[in-house]
């Protein structure tokens, strides 16, 4: 699963979590829409150790056998990688943990660029990042992966595993949706008219 070339160690366990929307205030969604959040619960490369100055040779070490292993659950849930609409990332550690040492994970190349090239998308990828116990919460934000500005395709969607992160674990996620939020009608920038904060002063007075 995880490629020639990438070297993946210290995954305890992966999730995957599926949220497919049929009804909308009542209504059948046209064409319904999977979202897809898929997480890896690791050991902190840097647990134990206090301060890492340098934090590149770990993030070579394991970041691109993450952004393989969850891009290919994302795309066998989904389907293919031509159902992958919008994408985002995200990252969970541990209270041992540096904010920093997520982010060493999700925001360099060496996971951010696999994951986009896997998904064969161009959008910088949004993303989402925190410090908790294990069981809380996070919201996952995703949007076009090749038009980031695609208003319709502004979402979210949660993890959370009952279990992780331990104090020395990070979670590490990759999420992608089939299309649009459900009933999407709020235009778009190519559709926006002009507003200025003065017209709008103006026209209140």
């Amino acid at each position: 699963m995880t490629g020639v070339g990438f070297h993946l160690t210290g995954v305890r366990k992966v999730v995957t979590v599926v949220d497919e929307v049929l009804l909308e205030l009542g209504r059948p969604v046209a064409v319904p829409v999977r979202r897809v959040a898929a997480a890896a619960v690791i050991r902190n490369p840097w647990a134990g150790r206090g301060f890492v100055a340098d934090l590149q040779p770990e993030v070579e070490a394991v970041a691109p056998g993450l952004a393989r292993l969850l891009t290919d659950r994302l795309t066998e849930t989904l389907g293919g990688t031509d159902r992958i609409e919008s994408f985002g990332k995200a990252a969970i550690v541990g209270l041992d943990g540096e904010i920093e040492h997520g982010g060493a994970l999700i925001h360099t190349p060496f996971f951010g660029n696999v994951f986009r090239e896997l998904a064969e998308g161009t959008s910088i990828i949004v993303f989402s990042d925190d410090r908790l116990p294990a069981g809380e919460q996070l919201t996952v934000p995703l949007w076009h992966k090749t038009a980031a500005a695609t208003r319709s395709h502004y979402q979210t969607c949660h993890i959370r595993i009952p279990d992780a992160p331990r104090p020395d674990e990070i979670v590490i996620v990759a999420a992608a949706a089939s299309g649009p939020r459900p009933n999407a009608r709020i235009g778009d920038r190519l559709t926006d008219p002009v507003v200025r904060l003065a017209d709008l002063e103006t026209a209140r007075s």
